[in-house]
């Protein structure tokens, strides 16, 4: 199974979750709304009211869904949603991939500041404790118009229940365990609700062992080396997360403090850096130490949300501040003679240090009958500074800023047109880096000077500033109580990346060398979104196909050339194309019985370079999940087999993946006690 660009590990593994939840007193408030007219009922799901009001492609992630799919991993959990995906490598480290597009095209919020780390490399997590998520509302498309550059495949926004509404003293306790790599972990988290006021303190942690795959072998550039006791050496690691949530609610203000800190350690299979030998991978009897290599990330995060409401206004404003630090360690090994150990940290091959400072204001205006407005302007500054013996990314400032305006109007019950406008305003400021140590190991080995001149550089000085408009209109319509249609074409551009633009060096947890091109240019293209639904009481079925249109999409792209720096392998080099995505999600639900239920979801998804008349590389293959779902009183078991279709249309220098069936299984229980519910689950998938 391809997901983006890794390919799943955990076919033919068996995942055991147990969740644990104690509540001192319920404070998960009723998904369903009743609305009240006159002398008539209506009932609609929350997940069914936020679609009537937006023309993108929105999912809803509720705490029922996060409890029944939860793995300890977040985009692992919301990988059952369809067109989404989750990115993985190693055992802790997962991203999303949203129709195809993932990186820096997918903006994650939580608390109303988007989440920034590494997010660049295929290597790097979101850093964000997955118990903690309460609620998730995944964008699908163009939301470059309200979120930024960084938002045009999508935004997943993470936010927290609603309080209770009585005074109460609640808790909760989670336990999980999976197989496929020993792992064990647990949160707890106690709050308190009194009057105005809303505290919660949550601490996660997770550990486990190296990873488990069907296979007794790997193929690393061209060689064939072995796999003992099918486990990955040097994949274990542990995850360590802490925050703290305070909500206070007065009148027309509401006033949110938010701060979390995530630790990651993980090691790095011995093959990770430079050609491995069978010696490095042989087994050293114990598969939950971490030696060298092996990677670190801190990411510290506050946030500030306050809101003020009157009668035809309401005031928002969102301040946060972000520290993400990652290191990777290696014992010091050089391949240049007059390269001797850093005096400090002689072990620490690169580290990146990312300052980010952000701001978000807001005003909505409903004063008139049928509109609302929404004018806003966000700010945000970037600081990398990068150290280690080795190199991969320069030090960068990055400025960016936006202004946008975005109207609904309600035509009467039927009919809601949006639309709006957006422009950015971007800066990057790149050092540059010179390889003294290179150029001498170039020159030792007989290169002549223009080529030496050519990899010396690892990094040019880069300065530059871009600018550019977004925009989108949209329509919902639902023309009768069991349909509802809704279509959006938006124009959205991104600044490309300090990676993309400056990176050259070798990634080794990617396998390659990656080089950016200064001159790259920003990446324009034009979205359509249609989606139609039609439900009864038993039976529901969405349809959403879509289409992207980008006349300069950067992309890393294969060359076929083999790099020149010791144990590079092949360069992959940051290239602008027009390229065309283009696909279909589909979901069915039958309700057999009020107790038995069938799901069906697939999705398909067309890539094509025009530049290069090949299909975009790391493409996502087609797949399905026909699930059977069976409820009681007190529990539910289901049964789900996925299928992932072989990719053959791949880029130059790709190799086809073949296809694959993944057979699910689970069962929950919630068993009530004095206390509050304590709910088990047990699922598998081979």
């Amino acid at each position: 199974m391809r997901t983006g660009i890794i390919p799943d590990r955990c076919i033919g593994c068996l995942l055991l979750p147990f969740l644990f939840t104690s509540v001192v007193k319920a404070q998960e408030p009723d998904t369903t709304r009743v609305i009240e007219l006159g002398s008539i009922t209506v009932n609609a799901s929350y997940n069914q009211l936020v679609n009537r009001r937006s023309a993108l492609q929105l999912e809803i992630a509720d705490s029922r869904f996060m409890r029944e799919h939860f793995s300890g991993n977040l985009m692992q959990t919301l990988q059952y949603i369809p067109g989404v995906r989750s990115m993985d490598i190693g055992s802790g480290f997962s991203k999303p991939v949203i129709r195809g597009m993932g990186f820096n095209r997918i903006s994650v919020l939580e608390n109303g500041i988007k989440q920034e780390g590494q997010q660049w490399g295929a290597d790097r997590g979101l850093e964000i404790d997955a118990f903690n998520a309460e609620r998730v509302v995944i964008r699908k498309g163009p939301a470059s118009l309200l979120y930024g550059s960084d938002a045009m495949g999508g935004t997943i926004e993470i936010l927290p229940l609603p309080p209770p509404v009585d005074n109460q003293f609640f808790g909760e306790g989670v336990i999980l365990a999976k197989s496929a790599n020993a792992s064990i972990g647990g949160s707890v988290m106690l709050g308190i609700k009194k009057e105005n006021w809303y505290t919660k303190l949550r601490y996660s942690e997770q550990q486990y062992g190296d990873y488990r795959i069907p296979a007794d072998t790997v193929v690393y550039l061209t060689q064939k080396l072995p796999i003992h006791g099918k486990k990955l050496k040097n994949t274990a690691g542990y995850e360590r997360n802490v925050s703290l949530y305070s909500e206070y609610n007065r009148s027309r203000h509401n006033l949110k403090y938010a701060i979390s800190n995530a630790y990651q350690k993980a090691g790095f299979f011995p093959g990770a850096h430079g050609v491995p030998d069978a010696s490095r991978l042989e087994d050293d009897g114990n598969s939950r130490n971490i030696d060298l290599l092996y990677s670190t990330v801190n990411h510290f995060k506050a946030t500030v949300n306050q809101q003020y409401r009157q009668e035809y206004f309401t005031l928002l404003l969102d301040v946060g501040y972000q520290n993400n630090h990652r290191e990777e360690l290696s014992r010091f090994h050089t391949h240049y003679g007059n390269q001797t150990p850093p005096e400090t940290d002689p072990d620490k091959e690169l580290a990146f240090t990312l300052n980010t400072f952000s701001t978000s204001a807001k005003i909505r205006l409903h004063n008139s009958p049928g509109w609302e407005h929404t004018f806003g302007w966000d700010t945000q500054y970037q600081q990398n500074r990068m150290s280690g013996y080795s190199f991969l990314l320069p030090r960068f400032n990055r400025f960016t800023t936006g202004m946008f305006w975005f109207t609904n109007w309600h035509a009467g019950n039927t009919v809601t047109f949006s639309g709006g406008i957006r422009y950015d305003y971007g800066k990057v400021d790149i050092s540059p880096y010179k390889d003294s140590y290179l150029e001498t190991y170039l020159a030792e080995k007989g290169y002549d000077q223009e080529i030496i001149r050519a990899y010396e550089w690892r990094s040019y000085a880069v300065n530059r500033n871009f600018g550019d408009l977004s925009a989108s209109i949209g329509i919902v319509w639902k023309p009768a109580y069991n349909h509802l249609f809704k279509a959006n074409i938006g124009r959205s551009f991104r600044l490309p990346g300090a990676n993309e633009l400056a990176s050259n060096g070798v990634h080794h947890s990617a396998f390659r060398h990656e080089q950016g091109d200064p001159n790259l240019s920003s990446e324009k293209g034009w979205q359509l979104d249609v989606s139609y639904t039609w439900e009864q009481e038993r039976l529901s079925i969405t349809i959403s196909p879509f289409l992207s249109w980008f006349e300069n999409y950067i992309y890393l792209q294969p060359t076929g050339t083999w790099s020149i720096l010791p144990h590079a392998g092949q360069i992959y080099r940051y290239s602008g194309a027009e390229t065309l995505f283009a696909g279909t999600e589909l979901a069915v639900r039958f309700a057999i019985t009020n107790r038995f239920s069938y799901d069906f979801t697939g999705e398909y998804l067309y890539t094509y370079n025009h530049t290069e008349r090949i299909p975009l590389a790391f493409s996502s293959p087609a797949s399905m999940r026909n699930t059977f779902t069976w409820k009681w009183k007190n529990g539910q078991a289901y049964t789900e087999l996925e299928s992932i279709a072989a990719q053959n249309r791949i880029a130059r220098n790709e190799l086809a993946t073949p296809g694959a069936h993944v057979l699910h299984a689970g069962v929950s229980l919630n068993i009530p006690v004095t206390t509050g519910p304590i709910e088990v689950s047990l699922s598998g998938r081979k």
